[in-house]
């Protein structure tokens, strides 16, 4: 009997398919690179050749007026990213609870289930500018107190976007299938037990990629709250373009947003691929 150490050698079969694998990655990369290079080329004739390039690179890409405009407008990005931090942890509370409102069985449960249901039917529909608007200025007129505008903004963060989050995480639920209720309660657990033991950690695993597209989307509207006079980037890149009479802060600003978000962009692309390579395992040969 022979035997293999490092196991058995590849098929011809298998031996052809690498080949044409390879062959398909070969091409595929001369194909991106030559789509590049024309792309580059209509860049080139299409915006920079243009006759207004000079003044729009004037009015938009100063390196002189980006580096005067930095520390303001990064001091104001330190903004963002508390207030980041706090809703993020806001959201995930809040959209856990919202969906696991919706999930309870029972008739006793009705009202709980059409409280959540219409709070993210609400919320889901009405765009996040005017929630800031409503909660910026509708709860301390209400109160007749003066709140902090970063707590406002972060608080109406919360609102819209534990809607999203809560029907992500209840997809997730809904998604899970029944013999694993089923098995939890055959057990002796409790419906909480279950949710929180076995239903949440494959309902939430399963949900990571939009999950994270939500962190992204959300990474992005925390500057609105400058709409509520917050000195954040987005407002201090207002501040610098009207001492420079140019648009370069605007430029600065994005740059910082847009360094934020790759890193959590590239986490979510990981992450889809390494759920994909799960669930397709055994399946390529």
């Amino acid at each position: 009997m022979t035997r293999y150490p490092e196991g058995p050698p590849p098929s011809s079969i298998e031996l052809d398919r690498r080949a044409f694998r390879r062959r398909q990655s070969t091409r595929s990369i001369l194909i991106g690179a030559a789509s590049t290079v024309v792309f580059a080329v209509l860049v080139w004739v299409f915006v920079v050749n243009t006759p207004g390039w000079a003044r729009v690179q004037e009015s938009f890409f100063d390196p002189e007026t980006a580096m005067a405009a930095l520390p303001r407008v990064a001091a104001g990005f330190l903004v963002n990213l508390q207030i980041l931090a706090f809703a993020v942890v806001g959201v995930a509370l809040f959209g856990t609870l919202l969906a696991f409102l919706r999930t309870l069985r029972g008739a006793v449960f009705f009202p709980l289930r059409a409280l959540a249901t219409a709070y993210t039917d609400v919320f889901r529909g009405i765009p996040l500018i005017i929630v800031l608007y409503l909660v910026g200025f509708g709860i301390p007129g209400l109160l007749d107190l003066r709140i902090d505008k970063l707590v406002l903004g972060t608080v109406a963060l919360v609102i819209t976007y534990s809607a999203y989050v809560s029907e992500v995480i209840r997809a997730g639920i809904d998604g899970v299938h029944p013999s694993q209720w089923m098995g939890a309660r055959a057990l002796g657990l409790s419906h909480g037990q279950t949710l929180r033991l076995v239903v949440l950690p494959q309902a939430i695993r399963r949900q990571a990629p939009p999950l994270m597209n939500d962190f992204v989307a959300m990474q992005k509207d925390v500057g609105l709250v400058s709409i509520l006079g917050a000195v954040d980037a987005v407002r201090a890149a207002q501040i610098e373009t009207a001492k420079f009479a140019e648009f370069t802060p605007y430029i600065v600003a994005a740059v910082l947003f847009v360094l934020l978000a790759i890193p959590t962009i590239r986490f979510t692309d990981w992450i889809t691929a390494r759920l994909r390579t799960r669930e397709q395992m055994g399946a390529i040969v």
